[in-house]
């Protein structure tokens, strides 16, 4: 199985293509899972959800949906001695949530090097035995191909935990032409992409730009490893982004037709239905 999603599940650009043109800001997530499988919690991130958002977010999405969702920033970019017990208790606040929850991202900031392998132990070992993990690192020696990668990557294997792989080369192949690519090009980093699999759910990010062929020349390579993937039994979850995510589900599509796999984002979409009852016929790809 792949699981699927974009960055997101409310962007009010998706109107009259993903979402229908009246759909409420509360209905975004049940209109998304009725095309995408999973979704990137980047929310998590920034603030902890109410219980009755859980609980809302459960109810509003099929049970073979999947969040993947992050560890909040005041846990994973602070690395305090302090962090395991306070994860534990993050964890404990998702309940509403923990049957929707395929993977808990635990994304690091590029200061966090390999003196720290024993703190993202200590993290990885409040979760593991509750969730699986996968953990995205931006610190360059950990993309050395010798001692500190080797490590990180035994012990992600030694907990049965994935390493994300992030690519943004689409994203740094265009110049930055306008505010939406200049705000992507300085938030996001421009890493080496390792396409590494250590368990069988690997996790890509995938970070395109607005030019549909510069983004297709870029992820070509990630269709063989995806479809490598697949056939091996594996279940990957791939994730794919533009600077203001306005054309984040067209990418999606794209890259699904062009694997040649039978998936929901290829159907009409939930405002392509509504046009097309209301006499417009859309341009499918």
């Amino acid at each position: 199985m792949l699981y699927l999603g974009c960055p997101m599940w409310a962007n009010a650009s998706w109107k009259h293509s993903l979402f229908r043109a009246d759909c409420k800001t509360a209905d975004f997530l049940q209109q998304y899972s009725q095309v995408f499988n999973s979704v990137e919690g980047n929310t998590t991130f920034y603030a902890d959800p109410k219980p009755e958002a859980l609980q809302r977010w459960a109810a509003q999405t099929p049970a073979d949906f999947r969040f993947v969702l992050k560890v909040p920033s005041r846990i994973s970019h602070q690395a305090n001695a302090d962090a395991q017990p306070e994860l534990k208790n993050w964890w404990q606040s998702l309940q509403p949530l923990h049957s929707r929850i395929g993977q808990v991202h635990l994304q690091l900031p590029a200061t966090a090097g390999p003196e720290q392998l024993a703190w993202i132990a200590a993290m990885l070992d409040a979760l593991v035995a509750d969730v699986r993990c996968c953990v995205e690192v931006r610190h360059l020696a950990f993309f050395d191909k010798a001692e500190h990668e080797v490590g990180l990557n035994r012990l992600l294997r030694d907990y049965g935990a994935e390493r994300v792989v992030f690519d943004s080369r689409a994203l740094f192949a265009v110049p930055a032409s306008n505010p939406a690519l200049i705000d992507a090009q300085r938030k996001k980093p421009r890493l080496p992409v390792h396409a590494i699999c250590l368990t069988d759910a690997p996790v890509v990010r995938f970070i395109g730009c607005d030019d549909a062929a510069i983004n297709r020349q870029h992820y070509q390579p990630w269709l063989a490893k995806i479809r490598q993937w697949l056939d091996e039994g594996k279940t990957p979850y791939c994730y794919f982004h533009t600077p203001d995510n306005a054309s984040a589900p067209e990418l999606c599509r794209a890259f699904v037709q062009d694997l040649g796999l039978d998936h929901p984002v290829l159907k009409q979409w939930p405002g392509e239905q509504h046009q097309t009852t209301s006499g417009i016929q859309p341009e499918l790809w």
